[in-house]
């Protein structure tokens, strides 16, 4: 079977990566891809929002499935696209539809989801210019730190966690008076501050049954101490260990059922992947958002862990026969460290060569921010690639990954020394 994965990032290495092991696919390729894909499959330089490129590259090579990476073409519709196209309808795609995919393209929505299923959450409410005075009411009988949150999407920079009520109630009006973040902030909800411990639980599903799929943590502070300004993500750790089997019992049963079974009576086909975000708040789960597709690099961890056939579970997603797929996971620790570019996560370097990745034999070299010029990879994005390793422990598979980074060199490469301290 030929593939088509939307996406370019270490993410969209991942899946390639595992899909390439499997003796059901034939040919893979990847939009737009990086050169790390380059190596394993065919990149096809289009964006994953342009559906008809999109359609255009599907018809041209015979694609029978497409695995979408990023939440924005899911949120733009591309698997509606396709179901009302006569050319595209037959060829599965796993990702959610427009529906489905709200519970990350509006906080707003998903929200009400959690509220209307009894899915434990933070308190909220959400404000826009015209009721702005009521949110300031609402800052009021809250304690800080205050949580606002753009509505829609906004590049993973939409949301504000602030410890003054004045600065709270002055951005509050930047977001919806002057759309601090774009159309994404016309509305903002407003959050209870959740104390706890974060970790992601990602499941898959056909709609009907599930997958629960290994939890992680991830770093998204740029400084070591999870200090400074926030980043697409340093490094990931999986499992996580403070997320025991009694924990995971309580997100199956509070969370994972709840919404899977919410998705149905809702009357929403929903076959994908489901990021859970939570807080593990004196030993009980609470949501703080959901995201339609996989986490990026808390993917480098997760689905190297999955020993059984990614393709294997794509097609029982398609043809919702997911509870007939045998499910296995690799108990070892992964670890990934996210190597990025001088300056990021502001103005940052690009097209810089990167040396000495193929001496790294310990480690997966996921490669996200890379392309190829004159037959060198350089970089050409802020996150430039994750090195995910194994091991017994944690402090293992982390000497592991930084061990395989001395032997990795670009022109003032960053890095988290401390990835996975507060664990260990």
């Amino acid at each position: 079977m030929n593939i088509l994965i939307l996406g370019a990032g270490g993410r969209e290495h991942s899946f390639a990566l595992k899909l390439s092991q499997s003796n059901k696919v034939n040919q893979l390729f990847v939009a737009p891809g990086n050169a790390g894909t380059s190596q394993i499959a065919t990149n096809v330089n289009i964006s994953p929002t342009d559906f008809n490129a999109v359609k255009e590259t599907v018809l041209n090579n015979q694609i029978e499935m497409v695995v979408v990476g990023p939440e924005a073409p899911l949120v733009d519709g591309v698997h509606d696209f396709f179901l009302a196209d006569t050319e595209l309808k037959n060829i599965p795609v796993i990702g959610p539809k427009k529906d489905g995919a709200l519970l990350e393209g509006s906080k707003d929505f998903s929200k009400i989801f959690m509220e209307k299923h009894n899915i434990p959450t933070a308190r909220y409410q959400s404000f826009t210019k015209d009721n702005l005075s009521e949110g300031f009411a609402f800052l009021e009988t809250l304690s800080p730190p205050y949580v606002l949150k753009a509505d829609g999407l906004a590049a993973g920079k939409g949301v504000l966690i602030l410890d003054s009520l004045e600065e709270a109630k002055k951005e509050l009006e930047e977001m919806v008076s002057n759309q601090k973040f774009g159309e994404a902030s016309s509305t903002v909800v407003i959050e209870e501050f959740l104390d706890g411990i974060e970790l992601s639980v990602f499941v898959l599903t056909d709609g009907k049954s599930y997958k629960i799929l290994p939890s992680a943590k991830d770093y998204k502070r740029i400084g070591e101490g999870d200090k400074g300004l926030n980043t697409g993500g340093m490094g990931a750790i999986s499992p996580v260990p403070f997320a025991t089997e009694d924990f995971l019992k309580k997100v199956e049963e509070r969370v994972i059922i709840p919404t899977v079974n919410g998705l149905q009576k809702d009357g929403i086909d929903y076959r994908g992947f489901i990021f859970i975000g939570l807080m593990n708040v004196d030993g009980n789960p609470q949501v703080i958002e959901y995201n339609v597709r996989m986490g990026d690099p808390e993917t480098e961890v997760v689905i190297p862990r999955i020993e059984s056939d990614l393709f294997d579970l794509f097609e029982g997603v398609a043809n919702q026969t997911l509870h007939e797929k045998s499910f296995s996971i690799n108990p070892k620790i992964a670890t990934t460290v996210m190597l990025v570019s001088g300056g990021y996560p502001e103005a940052y370097e690009k097209g810089n060569e990167i040396t000495g990745i193929d001496t790294v034999t310990d480690s997966i070299v996921f490669h996200s921010g890379t392309t190829t010029s004159d037959n060198k990879v350089v970089s050409s994005g802020g996150r430039v690639m994750t090195i995910t390793s194994f091991g017994e422990t944690i402090e293992e598979a982390l000497k592991t990954s930084y061990a395989s980074i001395e032997k990795i060199h670009f022109d003032n490469m960053n890095f988290r020394k401390d990835i996975g301290f507060d664990l260990i």
